[in-house]
């Protein structure tokens, strides 16, 4: 896959604080990628700087193979959609979808049939002499969609879309969002603090933490292999014991559990501080314990979260430690609180984490 952008040991500070550090980033043409971290990781820097709102302080910003690290916002071939959406009040829909392309010297019925095309590509065409106080957030998060692609972009860079959008609505867009980047065959940059939406959306997603790439990959490489305890806490659930690698590199004895935890994966030498991770899908809950390595046989279900097709459980251990377990709801199966069960879970469920 070619690259459409290539983003080259790029930093930014502000006052001396350090937003973007030393990143180094190659996104391809019509990839998903989303940017994911906490506030502040230095994600939305990092958008605003392909998108030429911000200078680098330092490295370089190639877009389509073109070096723009110098180049102001209008000359870069990307389209940012803000997350305030940033339409114009006093115009109507289609006003505001062909006002990007009117300051680009377009006219006459190359202007009307852009700006036509946009409208329709989002499903928009209806609603086009309204104007945005007249519209849902939803059909305002739509303009704003339509009038980045009516410039026909490299990149379209999306910061937090879904932000002010209900849990109905944000299902809806994501997978909007994922027809509409194959329609346009481009590439779709998505700033997000939501591991749903980067988990749902993208087929790479860069994880930040202040200001470097600390992982990326697949939603189910980062998921299924967290490098570290940042991460396997961030992307998704996970249960991070402390422990000290034991029995001659073979086990971690975590005293949490009051368990010496058996892992396939390659553990350092014996005696060396560790952390592990199991998901919480990746634990079974016995009423009859079972014997195992990897098994507690006398946890106290402590409280219950349901969640319709599953429910989640949070189980106390003998050592005090707090277990959570994901199951499925099916007849008969359910747990109820102050139950006394085993759990158990298999060798290579547990993943070895960096600090």
């Amino acid at each position: 896959m070619a690259n459409a952008i290539s983003i080259q040991h790029v930093s930014k500070s502000f006052a001396g604080v350090v937003a973007v550090d030393n990143v180094s980033l190659e996104i391809g043409e019509n990839e998903f990628l989303a940017l994911l971290g906490a506030s502040g990781c230095g994600k939305t820097t990092l958008l605003r700087l392909i998108a030429g709102f911000e200078r680098p302080d330092q490295g370089r910003i190639f877009i389509d193979g073109v070096d723009m690290t110098s180049s102001p916002p209008y000359r870069r071939p990307v389209n940012l959609m803000f997350q305030s959406y940033a339409l114009f009040p006093h115009m109507s829909v289609a006003a505001n979808v062909a006002f990007g392309l009117e300051q680009d010297g377009i006219s006459g019925a190359e202007l009307s049939g852009r700006t036509a095309d946009a409208l329709a590509m989002v499903e928009m065409s209806a609603f086009a002499e309204r104007r945005p106080d007249q519209l849902s957030g939803g059909q305002r998060q739509r303009v704003a969609l339509a009038r980045c692609i009516a410039k026909r972009p490299k990149a379209l860079l999306l910061d937090e879309p879904m932000a002010a959008l209900d849990r109905a609505l944000r299902e809806r867009t994501r997978l909007e969002l994922m027809a509409l980047r194959r329609r346009l065959g481009i590439s779709f940059i998505v700033v997000t603090h939501d591991q749903e939406d980067a988990m749902t959306m993208a087929e790479r997603v860069v994880i930040m933490d202040r200001g470097r790439v600390v992982q990326q990959g697949t939603p189910r490489d980062l998921y299924d292999a967290p490098a570290s305890r940042m991460v396997a806490g961030f992307f998704g659930e996970a249960n991070i014991w402390d422990g000290v690698v034991a029995r001659a590199g073979a086990r971690v004895a975590c005293g949490v559990l009051g368990l010496d935890v058996r892992a396939t994966q390659p553990l350092p030498a014996e005696g060396t501080p560790i952390s592990i991770a199991v998901r919480p899908e990746r634990i079974g809950i016995d009423p009859v314990p079972r014997p195992d390595d990897n098994a507690i046989a006398d946890a106290i279900v402590e409280h219950v979260v349901y969640l319709g097709a599953v429910s989640t459980y949070f189980l106390r251990v003998p050592h005090g430690g707090l277990v959570r377990v994901t199951r499925q709801n099916e007849a008969g199966s359910n747990f109820a609180i102050g139950s006394r069960v085993g759990l158990t879970w298999s060798a290579d469920a547990v993943v070895v984490l960096r600090p």
